[in-house]
């Protein structure tokens, strides 16, 4: 019944303007004659002039239900019924002229079509355009909760305003606009006004009593989202954003699709364009094997390799829940009876062997690693275990088995190394490269920072920590990190993969480090809660202020794609590795570091401790 009405208003608003333009449509006739006959009367009253006149309302009422206007019902003033209406204007002008051009006896002077034609148009227009600012006053007087700055006067920001302005029911009303590019500073969108740059928002927040801040800029950089959230932060507002245009079903973005400001948009990460057709060659049809398969890293890989149609792929890990979650996630069941589940530990190289032997993969992503700073802190011994000697065993294993490609997944920290897992790292990186320099294989080695939502990362800790009513503990406030998205991750990994010469260490673009602190106040704002806060317990040993991703003085090469750069990395003799002995933690965390030196320039000696 609703819909009926509607449809049923629908068609006598329709032609309801369609009987308004076909009186504009006689009244222009009738005062193109006037203006023609220097405005005398006696000569416009006549019959010819009113038959041309009932001509001209017919054919508007006619053609506009057949092509023009009256066929669907648009927004007031809006592009599309502007469009029709001249398009109307037009083929009732051109009937108007022949008639007149063929007609014998003349009806009316000749240059009454033309004339009357442009009147018309011009009658229609206003009307319409009266009509809209009507509307726009009357939802501009609407009271609404929500009163709302709208950043960015490029074609989204216009839209949305639009839309906030139309769309009564979202409960947005725009107040003001705000951009950074000066030559919009008179701009008016609708009635609503660019009133200055972001450093205006306070006093434009105040005057208009404002409560939300709305991005406009889908392809915003992160500095400048952190920067305004900040800004709205100390007054109160809250900020929304506008997704990717991609991300928009028709790439036209309207009030609906306002949402809260994510760690993502904190991020600003720029979408990850992959070369398809050369991950394809090296994945498809291709035995894959994925140490640490049961990880967030690891997990990952496996699911973005699946979509490649590798020949088989082959999950290695000791952790049995990790692999049977993992399982789940890419058959949909975990049964774990498929030869595809490798329960293994990298530490024990016969077991590997074994493995390598039987599967022979022509693949292998590294992921397998024991990452937690603290933990390895404290057991150095464990992280040479694990991040050294398994490195070197799953390496070697590969190497016996004739593995094509090999792609060891390392970190940030293994740059200008400062804590235990930055020295195991960059050991892990220098073993790698040494197996480059013998095999006809490509041995290479990537390096990325922290991964959002990872296992051990500071989100789940976040959250869980806020989930219990907080304290969330920072460890410094001014601790800044690289972050990624697991995804984003995953997939540079897989170009690295293609794209790396051997020995190489690819490292991934970062984009800008993020405080540590920032990160906490947005997951306390997006969790709704008040009372939560931030405990600052300071620097852990080994911890640096900001991370890096190059030693110092290295010389970063530019690669075939934009998102990756390599460095040489110095080797370390496999050998040498194998014959160190420690007798404690102390004695492998010294090994590490003096074995972890060496410049991303050229190889150098390696002297053995232990």
């Amino acid at each position: 019944m609703a819909q009926e009405n509607w449809r049923r208003r629908d068609r006598f608003v329709r032609w309801t303007w369609a009987s308004f333009d076909s009186l504009i449509w006689a009244g222009a006739v009738l005062l193109a004659c006037w203006l023609r006959f220097d405005f005398d009367p006696s000569k416009v009253l006549v019959h010819g002039t009113v038959r041309f006149a009932l001509a001209a309302m017919v054919g508007q009422v006619v053609l506009g239900g057949l092509v023009g206007p009256y066929v669907v019902g648009h927004q007031r003033g809006s592009f599309e019924e502007i469009a029709d209406v001249a398009k109307t204007v037009f083929l009732v002008g051109s009937g108007l002229f022949l008639w007149a051009m063929l007609a014998n006896p003349i009806l009316v002077p000749r240059s009454v079509p033309v004339t009357g034609s442009a009147l018309a148009l011009l009658a229609m227009f206003a009307l319409r355009f009266a009509v809209r600012a009507a509307n726009t006053r009357r939802v501009a007087r609407r009271v609404s909760e929500r009163r709302v700055i709208v950043f960015g006067a490029g074609n989204a920001g216009r839209r949305l305003t639009r839309s906030m302005l139309r769309e009564p029911e979202s409960g947005f009303r725009p107040v003001a606009m705000l951009d950074d590019d000066r030559a919009k500073s008179r701009l008016r969108i609708d009635g609503v006004r660019v009133r200055g740059t972001r450093a205006s928002l306070a006093d434009v927040a105040t005057r208009y009593d404002a409560t939300d801040l709305a991005l406009a800029m889908p392809n915003a950089d992160a500095a400048l989202i952190r920067d305004l959230v900040e800004r709205a932060d100390q007054l109160g507002l809250r900020s929304l954003v506008l997704p990717r245009l991609g991300d928009i079903f028709d790439g036209r973005p309207t009030a609906q699709d306002l949402r809260d400001i994510n760690l993502e948009d904190l991020l600003g990460r720029r979408p990850v364009e992959l070369d398809q057709t050369a991950i394809a060659q090296l994945l498809e049809g291709k035995r894959v094997l994925v140490t640490g398969a049961g990880g967030s890293i690891g997990s990952e890989l496996c699911r973005q390799i699946a979509a490649f149609g590798p020949g088989k792929l082959l999950l290695l890990d000791r952790d049995e829940s990790a692999l049977h979650a993992t399982q789940l996630t890419l058959a949909g069941h975990g049964l774990l009876d498929g030869d595809d589940m490798l329960l293994a530990d990298i530490r024990d190289p016969e077991a590997l062997h074994r493995i390598f032997d039987q599967h022979r993969p022509q693949v292998v992503f590294h992921a397998a690693a024991l990452k937690h700073l603290p933990l390895l802190e404290r057991y150095p011994l464990e992280a040479w275990k694990t991040n050294v000697l398994g490195t070197l065993n799953v390496a070697e294993a590969a190497e016996a088995a004739g593995v094509e490609t090999f792609v060891n997944v390392s970190t940030d920290k293994a740059a200008n190394p400062s804590c235990v897992l930055g020295y195991s790292k960059r050991v892990a990186e220098r073993i790698v490269a040494d197996f480059a320099r013998h095999e006809s294989a490509r041995f290479v080695s990537v390096r990325f920072g922290n991964v959002l939502g990872s296992r051990g990362s500071v989100v789940p800790a976040f959250t869980s920590q806020i989930e219990r009513g907080g304290p969330v503990t920072v460890t410094h406030p001014d601790v800044e990190r690289f972050f990624m998205l697991i995804p984003e991750a995953c997939q540079l990994v897989l170009q690295a993969g293609v794209i790396g010469s051997a020995g190489e260490v690819m490292v991934l673009e970062m984009g800008e480090q993020v405080k540590i602190v920032d990160v906490a106040r947005t997951l306390i704002r997006l969790s709704g809660r008040t009372d939560v806060e931030i405990l600052f317990t300071g620097l852990r040993p080994g911890e640096k202020l900001a991370e890096e991703l190059f030693y110092p003085g290295a010389t970063r090469q530019p690669t075939s794609h934009p998102l990756v750069s390599s460095v040489a990395v110095p080797y370390i003799d496999p050998a040498t590795v194998r014959r160190s002995r420690h007798d404690g933690h102390a004695a492998a965390a010294e090994w590490m570091r003096a074995s972890a030196q060496g410049s991303d320039q050229v190889p150098s000696a390696l002297r053995v401790i232990g």
